[in-house]
């Protein structure tokens, strides 16, 4: 992962009328977690320059530097609020972190490749888990992680003890849940539809030109 290096500085303003100022200002409230003193800091970044820096950042969980007035912080990005109509971030938390402690993330899951099984055996692909949680150094934070189910047969299911993810990650998940399955095309919902459907349509029809005939 880049290092994400956020320039930020201290605010005192709180309330919804101060926080709407520092928005409309260009600036984004935010707050860290502090790990030694414990307790919160409130802090503000340009908001322009955030987003930049999340340019092309799916996670939403990352490692960031936090340019703290002056002072370098490792605070891992826990949480980030959207405005809901212009999608536009308004809040931000942080948690300091110590580069050589571990750390509990929840990393998205994309699954690559074409299963065999859908490939060969006309089977439908379901994904059923879409985050995965791991333990790892802040360091080794990963944005996702990549699966490769082109093995996976018909009727078979990759579960989260099947992940193979790294020494750098120990998995939290439970590992009897499924990620990924490859279901027979009639063990999927709605298959067949169109073919159920035909003897109501023909139903219909006579239903219909009976009524015309009468009608007559």
């Amino acid at each position: 992962m880049d290092q994400i290096r956020l320039k930020a500085s201290a605010r005192t303003e709180q309330g919804t009328g101060a926080v709407r100022r520092l928005r409309r200002a260009g600036m984004i409230p935010g707050s860290v977690m502090k790990m030694k003193k414990g307790g919160t800091e409130l802090i503000k970044l340009p908001a322009h320059d955030f987003m930049m820096s999340m340019r092309g950042h799916a996670a939403k969980q990352l490692l960031v530097t936090l340019d703290l007035d002056g002072r370098e912080v490792p605070a891992l990005m826990r949480e980030m609020q959207n405005d809901v109509l212009a999608g536009t971030p308004i809040h931000v938390d942080f948690s300091e972190v110590s580069l050589s402690e571990k750390v509990r993330v929840t990393v998205p899951i994309y699954l690559v490749g074409e299963a065999v099984g859908v490939k060969i055996g006309g089977g439908v692909l379901e994904q059923v888990l879409r985050t995965v949680d791991v333990d790892c150094l802040p360091g080794d934070i990963a944005e996702k992680f990549e699966i490769d189910i082109s093995q996976l047969g018909l009727d078979q299911t990759l579960f989260v003890r099947d992940l193979k993810l790294g020494d750098k990650f120990t998995i939290a998940t439970r590992g009897e849940l499924a990620v990924a399955v490859v279901k027979a095309p009639d063990d999927v919902p709605g298959a067949g539809t169109g073919e159920s459907k035909a003897p109501e349509v023909i139903k219909k029809g006579k239903e219909d030109a009976a009524a015309k005939k009468e009608s007559k």
